[in-house]
């Protein structure tokens, strides 16, 4: 069975953008979860190894119109969790 760490981010919506990508970076996120001021789900984003490079920039792009509609959210990263 694999287990898997949960970290939450509060961020304004100018650096959800970037967030996500110095996340990404890390390698080791397995789904991103975007949440309103209000802790409702916004946008679930699983993230497979294969998928990264390919699907990211429409990915981007979506988190990027949300984030110009939010002034506040929380992002939480599942993480693989190898230990």
């Amino acid at each position: 069975m694999s287990r898997s760490k949960k970290q939450e981010f509060k961020v304004s919506g100018e650096e959800i953008v970037k967030k996500i990508k110095e996340l990404l970076k890390e390698g080791n996120a397995r789904r991103l979860i975007i949440k309103n001021e209000k802790e409702e789900v916004i946008l679930e984003i699983p993230i497979t190894v294969g998928a990264i490079g390919v699907l990211i920039a429409p990915v981007l792009a979506a988190v990027g119109a949300l984030a110009a509609l939010m002034t506040n959210c929380t992002i939480v990263v599942e993480k693989n969790n190898l230990c």
